[in-house]
């Protein structure tokens, strides 16, 4: 009976193996997908937080959140980001929108699109 089970270990690795690596694979995609996706939506926020105040403007929150980025993450991340003054609730606000491509495992392959937006109040002069 032993001899007849010689090699069935080898076997039964590669049988496993096919099925555990594109699994952790498929996870470790997701993570990176929402560590970057969670990270963009802060700096967006940020962003417009900063363009918020008196005296500020769109192009203050979209250099706050393009210096974000390229802090925590690679520098593509940052090259489609756009601020402008809209209404938050029915009162004026400031909007950052952030679009950028996650490749399949940050390297190749196919690519996840991500779009994330930040809002804020603005304030106004009484």
């Amino acid at each position: 009976m032993a001899a007849r089970e010689r090699g069935a270990a080898v076997v039964e690795f590669v049988l496993v193996m096919v099925l555990l690596v594109p699994l952790v694979l498929g996870i470790a995609q997701v993570a990176l997908v929402l560590h970057i996706r969670n990270t963009l939506a802060a700096a967006a926020s940020e962003g417009a937080r900063a363009s918020s105040p008196l005296g500020a403007s769109p192009a203050d929150g979209a250099q706050r959140t393009r210096a974000m980025i390229r802090a925590a993450l690679d520098d593509r991340h940052a090259d489609d980001v756009r601020s402008t003054w809209t209404t938050v609730g029915g009162l004026p606000g400031a909007e950052v929108e952030v679009r950028t491509e996650v490749p399949a495992l940050g390297l190749f392959g196919p690519s996840v699109s991500l779009t994330v937006r930040g809002h804020a109040v603005r304030e106004v002069e009484p």
